[in-house]
């Protein structure tokens, strides 16, 4: 439970507690972020309530902030050993009114227990994880099998999707610079070599993750090999440059016609992950409200096939006034509700034309970071007669920026793609009523098609032929 040196949280606890924990909770002289401290339970169904205070969140200290939290849940845990205890129901430590992003803590939370379990394993039955809103319990429903998988399958699936950096022995950030690595002895070397051998990473297939159908003790989940995920560093970096030079090899024509940076290695699906999941992070820390009122990306109702839609608007990308490190970190936080279902996007292009745009590298750049959730829900069971992107008012210059994109970028996505060059064309495909459409895409139509069909803005009532 969480404990504040000048006033307590957590009411509702304390209310079914009764009044002898509030009087023992002031005299425990208050308690460090990152520390815990147990008090009786009084009139609660357990035995002794355990108490921590969470840090505050800022980007700025984001490692920091990692590692205290982590503490929280450690100090818990070891004050839960230190009593003979043996279960323990963990609340969200982490707190809106501190600003922590939601699932970067989950990851803090659940490897620090897992951690901890590999170690204590023998000492603790069981350790429940308490959410109290339905946002957080799809957080740990979809996180607690990539920690805690329990057969093979789930396993594999985990190796792919488990963060980067998965902590270090206690589940703390693990910071590449800081580490102390020691090269091996040179041949020859005159020091005894009958020392400890180096330990050798178990292979993951022989980590013995997968429990037995009617058992549910701890030790059949938790084999420390599996965790050990990470290569050296040093070598991870040394392999990312070799794979950029390798990528980066030849002639870039790309650069030269304008197309941007479309080399660069292929991200593995353990770094994709960790992209996504650190701009989210950021993005969740941050207010991003001069963005949204630019309105360049917006959320709109469902397609005829009750698909989400996603808005975008060509003409209100400003390059020059847009700081596009900000724009990408509010297309991850849009569309993070959006991608985990399959969806679909429609692009005004209208009059967008006259308006300076980004490269195809940047583009490349925003769908790696977007990872590979919304590339596979962008098309995943629509055939090419129900497309996912409808762009309306194609140019010739946006039909080959297209056509590159299918070519260089990601065949699948781009080429679901339908070009609509009338607003009756683009209705058939997603209801009048479901999207906003500005003014002036109305009047872009009629000047582009004439008296061809007649359109009626329920808005404005303006009626256009």
């Amino acid at each position: 439970m969480p404990l504040s040196i000048r006033q307590m949280s957590s009411p509702g606890l304390h209310a079914a507690a009764g009044p002898g924990l509030a009087e023992e909770c002031t005299t425990l002289g208050g308690c460090r972020t990152g520390m815990a401290k147990m008090t009786n339970a009084y009139d609660l169904p357990a035995r002794k309530v355990i108490h921590t205070v969470g840090p505050k969140y800022a980007v700025k200290y984001h490692t920091a902030a990692e590692n205290a939290l982590s503490h929280c849940y450690r100090s818990c845990l070891e004050l839960l050993i230190e009593n003979g205890l043996e279960s323990i129901a963990m609340g969200c430590i982490y707190t809106e009114a501190k600003n922590y992003p939601r699932e970067p803590a989950a990851h803090v939370a659940i490897r620090t227990v897992r951690r901890f379990l590999e170690k204590q394993k023998g000492k603790i039955t069981a350790v429940v994880f308490c959410t109290t809103t339905s946002s957080d319990t799809e957080i740990y429903k979809r996180l607690l099998p990539l920690y805690f998988p329990r057969d093979k399958k789930e396993e594999e699936i985990a190796s792919l999707k488990l963060p980067a950096d998965v902590g270090d022995e206690n589940g703390e950030t693990i910071i590449d610079e800081r580490k102390i690595r020691i090269k091996p002895l040179p041949a020859g070397s005159a020091i005894n070599k009958s020392a400890t051998p180096a330990p050798v990473d178990i292979p993951l297939s022989d980590s013995g993750l997968t429990r037995s159908r009617n058992s549910f003790k701890l030790d059949s989940y938790l084999d420390p090999a599996f965790m050990s995920l990470i290569k050296d560093p040093d070598l991870r970096r040394k392999e990312q440059l070799e794979k950029s030079v390798q990528a980066n090899k030849g002639f870039n024509w790309a650069k030269l016609v304008g197309f941007g940076d479309l080399g660069g290695p292929p991200l593995s699906a353990a770094e994709d992950y960790s992209l996504h999941s650190r701009h989210l992070a950021k993005a969740n820390s941050l207010s991003l409200s001069e963005i949204a009122e630019m309105k360049i990306i917006y959320r709109g109702g469902v397609d005829s096939e009750g698909r989400p839609v996603m808005v975008v608007v060509g003409a209100h990308f400003l390059l020059r006034c847009l700081d596009l490190e900000r724009f990408i970190l509010y297309v991850v936080k849009e569309f993070e509700p959006l991608i985990q279902k399959p969806y679909s996007i429609v692009y005004f292009h209208s009059a967008a034309s006259l308006q300076v745009r980004p490269d195809l590298g940047f583009m490349k750049r925003l769908q790696q970071i977007l990872g590979r959730k919304h590339q596979r829900n962008l098309h995943v069971g629509i055939s090419y007669d129900h497309t996912a992107i409808y762009v309306l008012h194609p140019t010739l210059g946006l039909r080959t920026a297209i056509l590159a994109l299918q070519l260089f970028v990601d065949g699948e996505v781009w080429k679901k793609v339908i070009y609509v060059d009338r607003l009756v064309q683009l209705f058939r495909y997603v209801p009048r009523e479901q999207l906003t459409i500005p003014d002036f895409v109305f009047q872009h139509d009629l000047e582009v098609n004439g008296g061809k069909g007649i359109i009626i803005d329920p808005r404005t009532k303006h009626k256009f032929t």
